[in-house]
């Protein structure tokens, strides 16, 4: 049996907490490995090794970091494969998803592959007599990740490589439902040039998650995860004097107008609602569709087009996706099935049978369908993170636009149509922190921001882009006096300074 161990201080570390945590295979449903659980005495080494190695790190300047993130982007290039088919082993999803995972948080790292660009502060010459005024932006220290099972690749690069790049050393806490790619992503750090304790990976449990979140010497977390627990998060982190960003779930709505091209949104539904398993935070589990004939037409094309999906292992190439990563969540997916049922939606497709032959051990559920689902709903009201599509009818535009901004998540929404002045209306007014016109899945690129609404976030700042450089760093201003002769003086001030 593999263990999976901790990495801090540039190497493999073995924790002598004795307690460990079960690595499924979803194809299977066999272990695999065992992974580390980490108490609050691996939490504290690895917060020291990131500490020990700030200092020269911080003073490294940022076009020699930009290069180890240049290096690191090639390296994780040069192992995409490798590292495809460990993050698919332990997730889940098909290969080809697993690829999109890692290409996506490489997104990011080109984006810190620029941060030299991106720490120039403001300069005023001349703010007053002989008076200049500029500003720095400056790391603030150790700071941590508390990272998903969903994305085990990309949101921790989303995290650590802007983090890294503008100075600061890092920590992460990935799940430990499937370890290895983060840890392998470590190591491939250090292989691109990053000092030891620069990025560092813990295992662990709500121990690891709360030494993380009370340790006096980190400085910044950011989390990403269910909304309860991002609450918690942001509340304990704040509680501890550390700045704090949390990401919640979500439950995104996509609106189709009687206009819009209904090939494409079908294809675009199937892809956003049922690819990986349903398990994306910006995944498309609600349609809402204006007016009757548009609803019918819908409906019945989207049957047709959940016939053609092919589920499989997450090595075969011709699935569209994969088993979902536990058992347990199998089971809540199938429990929020038949509570659809019971509050009296209509399920239209059940993929609760479904049953890959020869992997009949495997976590996989089959695509599911409701229609005439109402706001009332539980169901609707909460984050199934499935393959279950539902659709919610609407008589009027006005009724799909409030659907989504009266919602507790507001992480994504998207408006298919063709009129271009009903898609502006509808992206100015939602109430919603990421809007797609035609578009399925509004992921923004890196070099913009990545953050949600209402419950769907807790804290100022959004994640990666420009927003995840003021987040991870602390602006300091400073105000400088070169007098013309050492022979002039000003009197002694008693009021508050100006530049007159």
């Amino acid at each position: 049996m593999r263990d999976i161990t901790h990495f801090i201080d540039g190497a493999a570390f073995t924790g002598a907490s004795g307690r460990f945590g079960d690595v499924m295979n979803p194809n299977t449903g066999e272990v695999q490995a065992r992974v580390q659980l980490a108490t609050t005495s691996e939490v504290d080494r690895a917060v020291q090794a990131a500490q020990n190695a700030f200092e020269g790190w911080s003073s490294t300047n940022p076009q020699r970091r930009a290069r180890v993130m240049f290096e690191f982007k090639r390296l994780v290039e040069a192992n995409m494969n490798e590292l495809a088919e460990l993050l698919s082993s332990e997730h889940g999803k098909v290969i080809a998803d697993s690829k999109g995972d890692i290409q996506r948080g490489l997104e990011v790292i080109e984006f810190a592959c620029g941060i030299p660009h991106a720490l120039k502060g403001e300069y005023t010459w001349g703010a007053g007599p002989g008076i200049d005024v500029y500003s720095m932006r400056q790391p603030l220290g150790v700071v941590a990740g508390i990272t998903p099972f969903n994305f085990p690749a990309m949101i921790p690069m989303w995290m650590f490589g802007v983090a890294i790049a503008v100075g600061n050393t890092f920590v992460l806490k990935p799940s430990e439902r499937d370890p290895s790619v983060p840890v392998r992503l470590a190591e491939l750090m250090m292989e691109a040039g990053a000092p030891a304790g620069v990025l560092n990976v813990i295992h662990g449990d709500k121990a690891a998650v709360d030494g993380i979140l009370t340790h006096p010497l980190v400085h910044a977390v950011s989390f990403v995860g269910s909304s309860d627990i991002a609450h918690y998060v942001y509340q304990t982190g704040a509680a501890n004097h550390k700045r704090v960003q949390a990401m919640g779930g979500a439950k995104n709505h996509g609106i189709v107008l009687p206009d819009a091209d209904m090939d494409q949104v079908v294809k675009d539904l199937a892809g956003a609602a049922f690819g990986s398993a349903g398990e994306r935070c910006m995944a498309l589990p609600v349609v809402v569709p204006v007016g009757q004939k548009t609803a019918d037409e819908l409906r019945e094309r989207m049957v047709a087009e959940m016939r053609t999906l092919k589920v499989g292992v997450s090595t075969d190439a011709d699935a569209h996706y994969g088993p979902v990563v536990t058992a347990q969540h199998r089971e809540r997916v199938a429990g929020w099935i038949e509570k659809g049922v019971q509050e009296g939606a209509e399920l239209v497709v059940d993929g609760r049978d479904f049953a890959l032959q020869g992997h009949e051990k495997g976590y996989f559920i089959g695509p599911s369908l409701f229609d005439r689902v109402t706001p009332d709903m539980s169901s609707y009201q909460e984050e199934i993170f499935g393959p279950v599509l539902q659709i919610v009818r609407a008589d009027s535009f006005e009724e799909a636009l409030s659907l989504p901004s009266k919602h507790q998540y507001g992480n994504g929404v998207a408006i298919f149509t063709q009129n271009g002045r009903a898609a502006r209306d509808f992206a100015a007014r939602v109430n919603v922190g990421m809007v797609g016109i035609n578009v399925p899945i509004p992921v923004p690129v890196a070099y913009h921001t990545f953050g949600g609404w209402k419950r769907s976030a807790f804290g100022d700042i959004n994640q990666h882009g420009m927003e995840g450089v003021r987040f991870w760093t602390k602006t300091k201003t400073v105000t400088a006096r070169w007098p013309d002769s050492e022979l002039e003086h000003a009197d002694s001030a008693f009021v508050i300074p100006t530049m007159r």
